[in-house]
C-alpha cells in the first residue's frame, strides 16, 4: 500500500507538458550536451532562447512601428481604439483598469511567482519551480530588451499612469499576464486532465488577459497592436521555458542512465 501511494504521489508531480517525446528534438539536443549538468544545460538553454525570442520581438516591433502602421495606414485605426476608450471613461470603469494593470503589474506577479517557486523548492520539484519563476523572467527581460530598442510613442490620450512616452509597444502587462497565469494553466491542465478543468481554466486565463489588455489600452498606455505582440512575447516566453524544461528533464535522464549503467558494469 505505501509503494502505491508512493507511485501515485509521484505521478501527480510529473508534469507531461514538461516531459521530452520519445526521439523528439529535446531528447536529441540533449544528447549533444554530453554529460553537463542539468542546472546548466537549463540556463543555457534558457538564455539561448531568450535571445532568439527578443531578436524576433525586436524585429517584429521594427515591421510594426517602421512598416505597419506609417505605410498601412494602420497606425491611425490603432490610435481611434485608444482615442474611443479615453472619451468612455468613468469612475467605475477606471478604478476596474486599475485592478486589471495591478494583477498583471510589477509587484503581483513576482509576488505569485516567488511564492509559487519556494513551495516547490521545498518539495523539491526543482524543474516545475524552474518554469514557474523564469518564465516570468523570460518575459520581462524580452520586453525590456525590445523598449530598449524600439522606441513606439504611447497613444496620444490622456494617459492615467506617468511611464516612458516612447515605451508603448509591446505591452509587458499583457506578456506577463499570459507568461505567470498562462503557465499555472498550462501546469495544472497537465497535472488534471478533465476536460471541464481544462475548459474552467484556460477560460479563467483567456477572461484574465484580456482584462489585462483592456485595462492597459483604456488607460491610454498600449495601442491594440502593442497587445498584440505583448501576446506574442507571452506565448514564446512559454514555448522557451517548456523547451529548456524538457532538454533539461531529457539530458538529467540520459545522465541517469549512464551512472546506471556504469553501476552495473561495477
Amino acid at each position: 500500500m505505501k509503494t502505491r501511494r508512493g507511485t501515485a504521489k509521484k505521478e501527480r508531480w510529473n508534469v507531461a507538458v514538461l516531459r521530452a517525446r520519445q526521439e523528439g528534438l529535446a531528447e536529441r539536443l540533449a544528447g549533444s550536451f554530453g554529460g553537463i549538468h542539468p542546472a546548466v544545460v537549463f540556463v543555457v538553454t534558457m538564455l539561448a532562447g531568450l535571445a532568439l525570442i527578443a531578436l524576433l520581438s525586436i524585429g517584429l516591433g521594427f515591421f510594426i512601428t517602421r512598416v505597419l502602421e506609417p505605410a498601412w495606414g494602420i497606425g491611425a485605426a490603432d490610435e481611434r481604439v485608444n482615442v474611443w476608450l479615453a472619451a468612455h471613461r468613468t469612475s467605475t470603469r477606471t478604478d476596474a483598469s486599475l485592478v486589471g494593470s495591478i494583477v498583471a503589474g510589477g509587484v503581483v506577479l513576482p509576488i505569485i511567482v516567488g511564492s509559487i517557486g519556494v513551495v516547490l523548492a521545498l518539495l523539491r520539484k526543482w524543474l516545475i519551480a524552474a518554469f514557474a519563476v523564469f518564465a516570468l523572467g523570460v518575459e520581462s527581460a524580452t520586453y525590456r530588451a525590445t523598449t530598449l530598442v524600439v522606441h513606439s510613442h504611447r497613444p496620444r490620450v490622456a494617459r492615467l499612469e506617468n511611464l516612458p512616452v516612447n515605451a508603448s509597444y509591446p505591452s509587458g502587462h499583457t506578456a506577463a499576464a499570459i507568461a505567470v497565469y498562462g503557465g499555472l494553466a498550462l501546469l495544472l491542465t497537465s497535472i488534471f486532465t478533465s476536460r471541464v478543468f481544462r475548459a474552467f481554466a484556460w477560460g479563467i486565463v483567456l477572461a484574465m488577459v484580456t482584462f489585462v489588455a483592456l485595462a492597459r489600452m483604456y488607460r491610454g498606455m498600449h495601442h491594440p497592436l502593442d497587445v498584440g505582440g505583448g501576446v506574442a512575447v507571452g506565448i514564446a516566453a512559454l514555448v522557451v521555458l517548456v523547451f529548456a524544461c524538457r532538454i533539461t528533464g531529457a539530458a538529467a535522464d540520459t545522465g541517469n542512465d549512464a551512472s546506471a549503467s556504469l553501476g552495473g558494469q561495477g
